[in-house]
């Protein structure tokens, strides 16, 4: 029986995250990557595990694949940025997390922002320039720190794809993995 490859076979996606994350924010798209053949690990500067929250109630923990500290752009092709308010503030001012991200932003790979997500961004000088869609208070600071800011489900801006909230999911997993094919098409011809 011949192997059937799947689209994302071989890719390696970093979930950057910290306690706090919007947990479907992470787990739906995980699952979409994960059913097209990518290699999803978390990342996060807390050690063991991390804790997921459904709006403002804690939810699960799910264990830390990459401790930050460990961690290095160079073995990724791929970037996930899930939201929830406490996460991306948190990631935001821990300096080793903003240089990871923007070590993605600098190499042109791949990044996927959802609802809060696209704050760390900002740190990462991730977003001048760029056409972005956010959770709406973050429109201020997107917009401060240069980007354009769209109020619609998904906005796909080359090598960068954002969403507003968890009720976007379905597009925002369908652009991002259609945006991953590409970009590993092209890695790997």
């Amino acid at each position: 029986m011949p192997v059937i490859s799947s689209s994302l076979d071989g890719m390696k996606v970093a979930i950057l995250v910290s306690d706090g994350f919007e947990q479907a924010e992470m787990t739906e798209p995980r699952k979409a990557l994960d059913a097209a053949g990518a290699q999803t690990q978390i990342v996060s500067p807390l050690d063991g595990s991390v804790r997921g929250w459904k709006h403002l109630d804690p939810a699960d923990t799910f264990e830390v694949d990459v401790p930050l500290k460990n961690a290095n752009a160079d073995d990724f092709d791929a970037l996930l940025l899930p939201g929830g308010v406490v996460n991306p503030d948190t990631l935001r001012i821990n300096q080793k997390a903003v240089a990871f991200v923007r070590a993605f932003v600098e190499a042109g790979k791949p990044i996927a922002a959802i609802c809060h997500g696209p704050w760390t961004l900002i740190d990462a000088g991730g977003v001048e320039g760029r056409k972005m869609t956010s959770w709406p208070s973050l429109r201020a600071d997107l917009q401060n720190a240069g980007a354009k800011w769209i109020d619609q489900e998904v906005v796909v801006d080359q090598n960068l794809v954002t969403s507003r909230k968890p009720d976007d999911l379905p597009a925002f997993n369908r652009e991002m993995t259609t945006l991953f094919e590409l970009a590993h098409e092209d890695a790997i011809h």
